[in-house]
């Protein structure tokens, strides 16, 4: 029986063995993370009964993650082969039987065939968790925050060391590839996030030097190559977010769409996509996104600069409602038939106007809002205006206070009027704080209604 970690009554240490900085080896040696514990057993006598014997005596049991609590040892006896069937007690129950509760004493008295036997348990390296591991063997003053975590995008384990972690890099890349089987690549960043395509190097710590992924994302596959492109796995809740604000039939402008998390999924559900990435390798990992998830008729890419696409974006769609004005999108079940036995079929008027424009690029999408002036300048004033929905970094003073949101929301009212060269009003704002990138700097996306002021100015960006 596996007992789920945080349960247990007892959880050992590895051995320590720690590594200078100067002598750290190519590869971990396993052997030297095996212990011995002294435990005691109880050798039942009929084990039909054994269920009940864990049910009552329950508290008296070695409760330890990964590692039964039951002992099966075959053995010959006489020329035949018998199965001795051992119970393991807690580890503060010595052989004495001290410190048992009353329920096994008197349990014992009553079954005197019940053997009280000694029993060496093993563990070895495969026992331990990856930060176990790396606690024993990292120098004490590195200890603050053992480098195990990751973020994982399909096979890959992305890893950000801090400098003082470089030279046990191998090693870390090792325990991490071991400790999680779903891993088969370990790749550290090397370098900040490029500010045109969000993409960063890399280098292999362990593992094959595969970066071709395949992600699963809001009931979607995604396949990419992690080296060319960006895609951040702590997203997919900001991504379901967002999706889930857009209706059937509405049209979405997605501006840096990258390999499509917003668009695709969004395509899924009959939302009509001009989805753009000025990366050409997102861009045809989008195209193929949009294939392997059947939303061609949804989904439209570009591959253009942010500032252009936003610029004809609205003359894009209105080719599209003009061209093909209607779309004819089977059901996404094939159990979906009408009475005649043929496949269901929606029928999707396009709008001549987006509902919503997506910039998902935090660290400049703010600075592309001044191509939105003068965007429906060739229309009556009373045209419908779209949502726009902008993510942007906030960085804060490491030797201040952390700011209360209000500030934060007054200064990044105060970057968005200017962007716009309008002085919208925090009240036409609204914030939501997406997640903490670092200690002072925090992911924010801010959705706001397109001002007429904007959309109908005479004096274009």
């Amino acid at each position: 029986m596996s007992i789920p970690h945080g349960e247990d009554n007892f959880h050992p240490n590895p051995p320590v063995h720690r590594i200078a900085p100067t002598e750290v080896p190519d590869a971990l040696d396993k052997s030297l993370f095996t212990v011995q514990i002294e435990l005691t057993a109880l050798k039942i006598d009929q084990p039909r009964e054994l269920p009940i014997y864990r049910k009552q005596f329950k508290n008296d049991l070695l409760l330890l993650h990964s590692v039964s609590n039951i002992v099966k040892i075959e053995k010959e006896d006489g020329g035949k082969k018998v199965m001795d069937i051992l119970l393991l007690l807690r580890h503060d129950i010595k052989i004495d039987l001290n410190g048992m509760s009353e329920e096994l004493a008197t349990f014992l008295k009553e079954r005197p065939a019940v053997e009280v036997l000694p029993y060496i348990l093993e563990l070895g390296y495969d026992f331990w968790r990856a930060d176990e591991i790396l606690a024993a063997i990292l120098p004490p003053d590195r200890l603050g925050e053992v480098p195990s975590g990751f973020t994982m995008t399909g096979h890959i384990a992305h890893m950000n060391l801090r400098d003082e972690y470089l030279p046990y890099k191998r090693i870390i890349g090792q325990v991490v590839l071991e400790k999680n089987p779903k891993v088969r690549t370990v790749v550290n960043k090397l370098d900040s996030i490029d500010t045109v395509f969000r993409t960063f190097e890399m280098e292999v710590l362990a593992g094959e030097p595969d970066f071709n992924v395949e992600q699963h994302e809001s009931n979607c596959r995604f396949q990419f190559d992690f080296s060319k492109v960006y895609w951040n796995s702590r997203l997919h809740t900001e991504h379901d977010r967002l999706i889930s604000t857009f209706k059937t039939g509405e049209a979405v402008c997605d501006v840096f769409a990258g390999v499509g998390p917003f668009a695709v999924p969004a395509g899924k559900k009959n939302v009509i996509v001009l989805a753009n990435d000025l990366n050409k390798h997102s861009f045809d990992s989008m195209v193929h996104n949009i294939n392997l998830n059947k939303v061609g008729k949804t989904v439209f890419p570009y591959n253009l600069d942010g500032r252009d696409f936003i610029r004809v974006s609205r003359r894009e769609l209105k080719s599209l409602a003009e061209t093909q004005k209607t779309l004819v999108i089977p059901a996404r079940s094939r159990h979906a038939k009408d009475e005649s036995g043929k496949r269901k079929v929606e029928i999707i008027q396009i709008p001549h106007r987006y509902s919503h424009y997506v910039m998902n690029l935090p660290d400049s999408a703010i600075t592309f809002l001044d191509a939105f002036r003068g965007l429906h300048a060739d229309e009556n004033d009373d045209a419908e205006l779209p949502y726009i929905h902008v993510h942007c970094f906030h960085k804060t003073d490491p030797n201040a206070p952390k700011p209360p949101d209000d500030d934060v929301h007054i200064a990044l009212r105060e970057r968005i009027a200017s962007a716009l060269g309008f002085e919208i009003p925090l009240s036409a704002l609204s914030f939501h704080f997406v997640r903490a990138v670092a200690p002072t700097k925090g992911m924010y996306c801010v959705t706001f209604l397109l001002p007429k002021e904007v959309a109908f100015a005479r004096d274009r960006a």
